[in-house]
């Protein structure tokens, strides 16, 4: 089996097992895998409301490691950035460095209905950290109820035994 034959396959059983977390009831995250230490248009989709309440905000935590944001506007949304300082600076690849990050990204101001769906971009610089998963917790708020798609798996839980699991990419190698 070549290298990349061997590559596809790892790809596709992590694929499997993060498939049942990333439902068609779930907020999602598409495209998925992405490439390690690239740009990657991050489309959140929103597939419903809460419990037949409208969509009014959409937050999505930034995962560490990643250096650069920049969300998409949407007509009838206001978006808002939150930012975080790092601790040691990082190098920009141009000479200069990175102090700060955006750390959350919020969408609010608009009205998405629950027999509706809708999809939230961002463009990000991933992290050369090939094989590894970032999560995007989100915070789905509505007219009336809240979902929160912030679960993780970990040791206790797998990602099928999750009730509102966060949004996951995989990140492949270069």
């Amino acid at each position: 089996m070549t290298t990349a034959l061997r590559a596809l396959a790892r790809v596709l059983a992590c694929l499997a097992l993060l498939g049942p977390a990333s439902a068609g009831a779930h907020v999602t995250l598409d495209p998925v895998p992405a490439r390690a230490d690239a740009y990657y248009k991050a489309v959140l989709r929103v597939p419903h409301g809460c419990n037949g309440s409208s969509t009014r905000r959409i937050r999505v935590r930034i995962p560490e490691g990643v250096t650069s944001v920049k969300p998409q506007p949407k007509p009838g949304w206001v978006v808002e950035v939150g930012r975080a300082k790092l601790a040691r600076p990082l190098d920009d690849g141009h000479g200069g460095k990175i102090t700060e990050v955006v750390a959350e990204v919020s969408w609010s101001g608009g009205r998405l209905p629950d027999d509706q769906f809708d999809e939230f971009a961002m463009m990000l610089k991933l992290p050369d950290a090939p094989g590894s998963t970032l999560y995007f917790p989100v915070v789905q708020d509505c007219e009336q109820g809240v979902h929160r798609w912030i679960e993780v798996p970990d040791a206790s839980r797998s990602g099928r035994e999750l009730k509102e699991p966060a949004p996951a990419l995989l990140i492949l190698p270069k």
